[in-house]
């Protein structure tokens, strides 16, 4: 039995958002396809992921300078106990599937914070003498993006810090099968191909969700 995060980084339902509707169409297949098993969504604007603040940052160097977790203020427990069962529960999965909408040619405020907290050194990533090396090999990643323009290619691409960060931030953790799903376009002058562009996408979803 293999275990899904289903990662969601937007504040509406998948009937405003054409990111989640595609995802939700990809998890219903996925589940469908694989039902022994275990999705877990993790929707980021329902969690508290703490940002890397002083309590957070004190904190882990009161640790490394050997204080014990009960010498920590509150707020440094809270905190540091809270990051720690984020990227404790990351590593533990298999699969890894994110949703979220481009907002100014990068991801949301939302995913930026859950990234950081899971890009931790011992738990994603080590340092060797040959540099940093990723631990998690094996797993696999599904990134589904909607913009209003098109970025993947053409002459928007160099713009596009959404999908191409997670790809390197995955890839520096050692995860190399990432796929990714664009829902693009959909603001352009021919708005009324936005129900087809998002039709388009749920079809590629509903079929990588067979082999993922």
């Amino acid at each position: 039995m293999a275990t899904v995060l289903y990662i969601t980084a937007h504040p509406l339902d998948p009937q405003s958002s054409y990111s989640l509707a595609v995802g939700k169409a990809f998890i219903e297949a996925y589940r469908k396809a694989n039902p022994g098993d275990k999705v877990v969504h993790l929707d980021l604007y329902k969690e508290n992921i703490p940002q890397f603040d002083a309590d957070v940052l004190r904190g882990w160097e009161k640790l490394r300078s050997g204080s014990s977790f009960d010498q920590l203020t509150d707020d440094e427990k809270s905190k540091v106990a809270s990051l720690a069962a984020v990227v404790d529960q990351f590593v533990a999965a298999d699969k890894y599937v994110y949703v979220s909408p481009m907002w100014n040619f990068t991801i949301p405020p939302v995913l930026k914070a859950y990234t950081d907290a899971t890009s931790i050194p011992g738990k994603t990533f080590r340092y060797t003498e040959n540099g940093p090396e990723g631990l998690l090999t094996g797993k696999k990643v599904l990134h589904i993006q909607a913009s209003g323009s098109v970025y993947s290619e053409g002459p928007l691409a160099s713009l596009e810090m959404g999908y191409s960060y997670l790809n390197k931030i995955l890839q520096f953790y050692g995860i190399q099968s990432i796929e990714a799903i664009f829902i693009e376009g959909t603001a352009l002058k021919s708005q009324e191909q936005a129900p087809a562009i998002k039709e388009k996408a749920i079809a590629r979803a509903k079929e990588v969700a067979k082999s993922f």
